[in-house]
């Protein structure tokens, strides 16, 4: 994974996997502080304890396909690499919290990628799952809730082409917007 999106993408599959109906996406920047946040939060199976200490193993894993899973240890090599962390917590039957961070101007720290993309795929491919993307850059924040926009589309899914396509112009649009403002 060579990209932040990809990192989000990836532990936003393992909210899916976990059975979350809710997923919460927050990239905060705050430039001045030197400081790249990542918090991926949802309302899923969580973790127990055993499970919690070894997630970071790339040999512990409950995928039943593979016996490998590299993603949370993919990522929290990228975040100390870049001057950062990782942090999870877990509660059985409640949830999972991703925190990752790293320093905004490090040379090691992965880009950004396709942010727009990978929330509109995740959109897309699981519909019936509420998703809530915040983007704050310093004091200015975008925000994208796919239950107030599925109000709005009343009888058109929200992975329909034509939507899926409005949706990442409209992101694309209001990202750019925050880092001219």
């Amino acid at each position: 994974m060579n990209n932040i999106s990809m990192h989000i993408l990836d532990i936003a599959q393992n909210s899916i996997r976990g059975e979350a109906s809710l997923i919460e996406i927050e990239v905060n920047e705050y430039v001045q502080e030197d400081i790249l946040e990542i918090i991926i939060k949802d309302n899923g199976r969580g973790m127990d304890n055993e499970m919690l200490t070894h997630v970071i193993d790339p040999y512990t894993t409950t995928r039943t396909t593979r016996k490998i899973g590299m993603g949370l240890p993919l990522l929290k090599h990228s975040a100390e690499q870049a001057g950062g962390y990782l942090m999870i917590d877990s509660k059985l039957e409640e949830g999972t919290i991703v925190s990752v961070r790293f320093k905004h101007s490090h040379i090691d720290r992965p880009p950004m990628g396709d942010l727009a993309g990978t929330i509109v795929l995740l959109v897309a491919a699981n519909p019936e799952i509420e998703f809530k993307y915040i983007h704050q850059l310093n004091d200015n924040k975008y925000e994208f809730n796919t239950k107030e926009i599925k109000e709005v589309l009343e009888d058109v899914k929200i992975n329909d082409p034509k939507i899926r396509g409005f949706l990442k112009e409209m992101i694309v649009e209001n990202l750019n917007e925050l880092y001219v403002l």
